[in-house]
């Protein structure tokens, strides 16, 4: 569980459900989502993230990644979008979404889905879709570099700083990652309605929002057609349509 203690201490006063989330981020669509799930009511708290929003000394003092989705439960910080929705299901449980039969197998469906986050996703969709749409002026990067402590995302927001972008070479290893996860996910839902068999589960949640975001920018799912037909699944949910199309319906208009 990944609680944390924030130095802007004002969210410690905050009651109830609170959730610090962008529209366009695939990890804050999990969380929505997983809310929609447990009819759970919450306090919204949005930020433009192409407007830089999340980046301030504020926001930065709630995570200190700078990263969204961020959840305040009266007061108690939790990040990192698996890790919340993970705790939701826990401390919420009903209706319960976790995998009755094979909770292990589940939860390595959820580490999965976040370890491909930074060196596989992001450079997908920064690449394909939207970093001319959140390049960072001068004075934002420096805002960036002073507030952000993470050498991983300090790399990854370095190379498309000051002018840069990423390149073939990104989007190729990018695609050989996601082409390995997704044939891995093809396989598990050969005969299953979804992931983890006929009982729809956090690993669903984990993984749908980056089917949206990745098929917004032009990913080739037409040769995964068990994929195909479970994201076709969702279209009629209503925690898909809460949690992801109310917010954005469509990411390659983003």
């Amino acid at each position: 569980m990944a609680v944390i203690v924030p130095t802007n201490k004002s969210v410690e006063s905050l009651k109830g459900l609170h959730l610090y989330h962008g529209d366009i981020s695939n990890c804050s669509m999990r969380v929505r989502m997983t809310l929609s799930e447990k009819g759970l009511d919450w306090t919204s708290h949005h930020l433009d993230l192409k407007k830089k929003e999340n980046i301030s000394d504020d926001y930065f003092g709630i995570n200190p990644k700078g990263l969204v989705p961020t959840l305040i439960d009266n007061g108690v910080v939790h990040v990192e979008s698996n890790e919340i929705i993970d705790y939701l299901d826990e401390h919420y449980p009903k209706p319960s979404l976790r995998a009755v039969d094979n909770e292990q197998e589940m939860l390595e469906w959820l580490r999965l889905a976040t370890s491909i986050h930074v060196p596989a996703v992001k450079p997908y969709v920064y690449a394909t879709m939207i970093q001319k749409k959140v390049q960072k002026t001068a004075e934002e990067e420096k805002k960036y570099q002073e507030l952000q402590s993470n050498t991983e995302l300090k790399e990854f927001h370095a190379k498309h700083a000051g002018g840069k972008a990423f390149g073939d070479e990104d989007v190729v290893r990018a695609k050989q990652t996601l082409e390995e996860c997704f044939d891995k996910l093809d396989n598990a839902l050969e005969g299953r309605s979804w992931i983890m068999g006929e009982q729809f589960t956090l690993a669903d949640i984990s993984w749908i929002p980056l089917h949206f975001v990745l098929i917004g920018c032009g990913y080739p799912f037409e040769n995964y057609k068990n994929i195909t037909r479970w994201a076709n699944a969702f279209q009629n949910k209503k925690s898909y349509q809460e949690g992801i199309t109310k917010w954005c319906p469509d990411f390659s208009k983003v």
